[in-house]
């Protein structure tokens, strides 16, 4: 085998490698680098009067390249827009989305698409972003292809695919567009039943909870008991303030080791006020999805000093602010971790985990009662 293997590196030495010395050389030619930037040309001119809105992003959702209906889709000037995340042009409810699918597509795990909405009060409905993997010539890193369609809902549009039986726009879609008859996905499926059974068992137990008249704590730990090993590895639940002079307060922390574990009670005694998500969910309800935290101190150090993000190993964070809607004050912040190699969060365990989090605030009751009204 020894002797095989030697061979075969021969072969790459002899052979192999005076051929690409010899390709490399070809390509540095005069007439095939005038020919390479020629073609470069007319693909950035076919790139910018493309009639969909086309944007070139990198792996941090930055705008590299903007052609002319995308700067009419976004508002804007495309030498504006290079160099600036284009997240920012998006509601704040899809930025997150957009970042991790992104990030997602950089990364090789194929193509992704989604439904944001913009930010401009202008902007009327929903559009459907697909993201693309590219490798430009030249470069080490890969580039993503976002493709915005106005007004399309459901399913992007593959126009011309070969072998795929499509069927009419759905209703609201461009005129003339077809769609690829899209087969359920047995992962996905299963996934999502693993989901809803997630949130069923959780509806289950804050109605017990309730019923026995838990106060805010109970809802807390009953809550963290059936996400931690099921869909997070680390689940931490946090009370806000109950007045303006207040601190937060921790109410429990559920992780790989029991509650006698070192780690786990350093965790259980943090101070929510040193972690920056914490706070700001709890100040500002922030949510915040985070795939390779690049903020080793998002989640504060423990009594050692050390990040807590990087002593525990977490390649995903999910901090969710617990409220009953958007106008509703912010009564805790739950904050879930993976670690090793388990998967990211995903957009749809993300939304799964709003919808828990905003049955938490319902289910926990209010410790003082409004002020009873004035008689007249």
């Amino acid at each position: 085998m020894l002797d095989a293997a030697l061979f075969e590196l021969q072969h790459m030495v002899d052979v192999l490698w005076p051929r690409y010395e010899e390709l490399v050389a070809a390509s540095r030619t005069t007439g095939g680098g005038r020919g390479d930037r020629q073609e470069q040309q007319v693909l950035r001119a076919l790139f910018q009067r493309m009639p969909v809105a086309a944007v070139l992003l990198d792996r941090e959702s930055v705008v590299r390249r903007m052609n002319f209906a995308a700067t009419q889709l976004f508002h804007t000037r495309a030498g504006y827009a290079t160099g600036r995340p284009l997240a920012a042009s998006l509601r704040r409810d899809g930025q997150a989305a957009l970042r991790s699918q992104v990030a997602a597509v950089a990364r090789g795990e194929g193509d992704r698409s989604l439904t944001v909405r913009l930010s401009q009060p202008s902007a009327d409905g929903e559009v459907r972003v697909t993201l693309a993997a590219l490798r430009p010539p030249g470069e080490p890193h890969p580039a993503v292809l976002a493709a915005f369609q106005p007004g399309v809902t459901g399913h992007p549009a593959v126009a011309g695919a070969p072998g795929v039986a499509g069927h009419p726009a759905e209703a609201g879609a461009a005129p003339g567009v077809w769609y690829p008859e899209v087969r359920p996905d047995l992962a996905e499926v299963t996934r999502h039943a693993e989901l809803l059974d997630l949130v069923d068992d959780m509806t289950t137990a804050l109605l017990k909870v309730a019923l026995a008249g838990g106060g805010p704590e109970a809802v807390l730990v009953r809550a963290a008991e059936v996400l931690h090993g099921r869909f997070a590895d680390w689940v931490i639940a946090d009370l806000a303030p109950e007045t303006a002079s207040g601190v937060p307060r921790r109410v429990v922390a559920l992780g790989p080791w029991d509650a006698a574990d070192d780690r786990t009670a350093s965790l259980a005694k943090q101070d929510p006020a040193s972690c920056p998500v914490v706070v700001d969910a709890l100040s500002d309800g922030v949510c915040a999805l985070r795939v390779s935290p690049p903020d080793a101190d998002a989640f504060g150090r423990d009594a050692t000093g050390a990040p807590v993000l990087v002593r525990e190993e977490v390649t995903s964070l999910l901090c969710i602010p617990l409220r009953a809607s958007a106008t509703d004050p912010v009564r805790g912040a739950l904050t879930l971790f993976r670690t090793g190699g388990r998967g990211a969060f995903g957009m749809a365990e993300a939304g799964v985990a709003d919808r828990i989090s905003r049955h938490l605030a319902l289910a926990m009751p209010r410790t003082t009662a409004p002020a009873p009204a004035a008689e007249a």
